[in-house]
């Protein structure tokens, strides 16, 4: 029997050993989102974007800060790192497409819920020609 191309969610993720989860992506995206505004990121502001405890986004900032992604000790400010800016920027730029390709084809149907969702599983050669796609049904000015 030949082996088959096709592979589980999960066999996708192991095939692809990424080394962000898809919460760790929310966070890392969020506190990047903040950063644009504010140097002083606290764990409470954190956790009220994304709608979570104070306890669940300090877990993940531990975990954020053991991949070099931002810098955090307990009970101070979260401040992202080189490493974490250049990956939160692409984060942001991937979300930020994927709302704009939702908001063309859905309309008023529009739902965050969906880019969220969608963002984590598609790779950047999609988001690439996405990006060109958009670009050629915008008029030009």
């Amino acid at each position: 029997m030949e082996k088959s191309e096709f592979y589980t969610l999960q066999g996708y993720r192991t095939k692809n050993k990424l080394d962000l989860t898809e919460s760790m992506e929310d966070y890392l995206e969020m506190i990047y989102r903040i950063s644009l505004n504010t140097e002083e990121i606290t764990i409470k502001e954190l956790a009220s974007s994304l709608n979570v405890k104070p306890s669940s986004a300090s877990k993940m900032c531990v975990r954020l800060k053991q991949n070099g992604m931002i810098d955090f000790e307990r009970y101070q400010s979260i401040t992202i790192t080189q490493k974490g800016t250049s990956i939160g920027s692409y984060l942001l730029w991937r979300h930020q497409l994927l709302e704009t390709l939702f908001r063309m084809i859905n309309q008023e149907e529009f739902h965050l819920e969906q880019v969220e969702k969608v963002e984590h599983f598609i790779d950047i050669v999609t988001l690439k020609n996405i990006e060109q796609f958009i670009q050629k049904q915008k008029p030009p000015y």
